[in-house]
């Protein structure tokens, strides 16, 4: 699948999840599912227990978070 076929799953409604990147308009948030894969759970376990998420859905959240993650330069803040 195209890069921007996967990013076309991701939405931000400002009505839906706070105005968060959700996937496909759900109440699934970008968030929650990056979280979810991280606490270990596998895409099996995660489509198993998510009917309506499909494969491509997390694997256009882990493109989203990796184009978020491209960035020029960081500056510090503060402490």
């Amino acid at each position: 699948m195209l890069d921007m076929e996967l990013l076309n799953r991701i939405t931000i409604n400002p009505n839906i999840s706070f105005g968060k990147p959700t996937i496909r308009g759900l109440r699934y948030s970008v968030e929650w599912l990056l979280e979810t894969l991280s606490s270990g759970m596998t895409n099996e376990e995660i489509l198993a227990d998510y009917e309506d998420l499909e494969l491509a859905d997390i694997q256009a959240v882990l493109l989203y978070a990796a184009k978020l993650s491209q960035v020029k330069r960081m500056n510090p803040v503060a402490a």
